[in-house]
């Protein structure tokens, strides 16, 4: 669970700027705008999701979250990249992933004995901020492959120069692609890399169904006895 918000959130903080202003060519103020629509809901709903685990099981919020999160990546995927269409499937992603933010620690230090607590929210954090590195390079890697592939696939380029490319379109360095590969021309570059951008997304979205189904079936199952387990804290401020 420690990944989940990784690949479902953190990884999106870094790509979608770089798509934004990189690719689609916005202005700074516009990407950010858009960037609120998807963190913004984490300054209020992990403390509401926080209230609502006295009467529903975090294991149940946090599934849900997950589930509407991969349901907005896939929302995501679908749409152009027009401003107003993005906004929805961006709020939709920030809700999923804002019900289960505050509520993670406390998962992970109510499946263990109340002597271990101290150890599982050690063990806990370092396994996310381990993760948020290791599932933003290998996102970046996923992400330059699919768009080499459908470089290659436009049968403009040879596979060398379609890895080339797609590096340097992975970072939104479009003017230096357009430069190694002038033949191609803007248009299908671009085309290449929204491409393989919603099938990145379609990746994420799965991983995301992925792990709801693991909190559904692992925290249910696997949580210890009542009376020796340390008690879920209240969320934590984002």
């Amino acid at each position: 669970m420690a990944a989940a918000p990784a690949y479902a959130f953190v990884v999106l903080l870094v790509l979608l700027p770089i798509r934004f202003i990189g690719i689609e060519g916005m202005s700074e103020i516009k990407a950010g705008q858009l960037m609120i629509c998807l963190s913004g809901p984490l300054l209020v709903l992990p403390l509401l999701a926080g209230q609502a685990a006295r009467w529903i099981a975090p294991a149940t919020i946090c599934g849900v979250g997950l589930l509407v999160a991969a349901a907005g990546l896939v929302w995501l995927s679908r749409v152009s990249a027009a401003d107003s269409a993005l906004v929805a499937p961006l709020i939709l992603i920030g809700i999923g992933i804002a019900l289960p933010w505050g509520l993670m620690d406390g998962l992970a230090v109510s499946v263990v004995p109340k002597e271990r607590a101290g150890m599982a929210v050690g063990i806990f954090n370092t396994t996310r901020v381990a993760s948020e590195g290791v599932a933003l390079a290998i996102v970046m890697a996923v992400l330059s492959g699919f768009t080499a592939r459908q470089l290659g696939a436009q049968g403009l380029v040879s596979p060398a120069e379609a890895a080339a490319a797609a590096q340097l379109l992975a970072t939104g360095n479009i003017a230096a692609t357009i430069q190694h590969l002038p033949m191609a021309g803007a248009t299908a570059l671009i085309q290449a890399y929204e491409t393989a951008f919603d099938r990145l997304l379609i990746v994420l979205a799965t991983i995301t169904v992925l792990t709801a189904i693991i909190v559904f079936l692992g925290l249910r199952r696997g949580s210890a006895s009542e009376q020796d387990i340390a008690p879920l804290p209240a969320c934590q401020e984002v």
